[in-house]
């Protein structure tokens, strides 16, 4: 019962056991009314004249349903912030990356001369700095989806609160890790590959 949940929480009875025991006076407090979207303006105008015709302005009809609404948004709002936060984390660790992978083009200038000089295509060379660019997110990714696991975990037993970590989301975070290493040692891998074998060796 998402509209009330004071009904789960409450005990039912019929009204011949609320006239004997309770004292019920034929007469409700409250009333609860289940109807259609498309229906739901109409049964609030309609609810107040049904009820008590003599004084439809002494009821007071609530629409349960604009909170629920109000919290669906809240918690879209939560959502989209904390995939937002998750997008620009995913972008800083790619920039990382690049950062990284660019700095160890530079210092392996002699390295890569070397191999151009023994032969290796530039092919070779770029497969091999992206594939150090994929390992090194592929570890960054693991890493965190560990510590994420773990976090939540933490979260959900301080609360009492079962631990849920759906195989799916650890899944999906290495999977963006991996499509973010891959864009990101793109251009360190092809600067490598362009390294001329006698200008990395000079410049070394």
């Amino acid at each position: 019962m998402p509209l009330a949940p004071e009904i789960e929480r409450s005990a039912l009875v019929g009204f011949p056991a609320a006239r004997e025991l309770l004292g019920f006076d034929g007469h409700p407090t409250s009333i609860y009314e289940r109807s259609s979207d498309a229906t739901v303006e109409q049964v609030r105008e309609a609810l107040p004249r049904t009820v008590n015709p003599e004084s439809p302005d002494e009821v007071t009809v609530s629409r349960p349903s604009d909170a629920l609404a109000a919290k669906a948004a809240a918690a879209g709002a939560f959502t989209g912030l904390l995939l937002g936060l998750g997008a620009v984390a995913l972008l800083v660790g790619g920039v990382g990356v690049a950062n990284t992978m660019v700095i160890s083009v530079l210092e392996r200038r002699r390295e890569i001369g070397l191999r151009r000089s023994l032969g290796a295509t530039r092919g070779q060379v770029r497969v091999q700095f992206l594939a150090e660019s994929l390992l090194l997110s592929a570890l960054g990714g693991l890493a965190g989806a560990v510590l994420g696991a773990l976090a939540t975990t933490v979260y959900a037993v301080s609360r009492g609160r079962p631990a849920v970590v759906p195989p799916w989301a650890l899944g999906g975070a290495v999977v963006a890790t991996l499509v973010i290493g891959t864009a990101a040692g793109i251009y360190p891998a092809m600067r490598a590959a362009r390294l001329s074998p006698t200008v990395a060796l000079a410049a070394a």
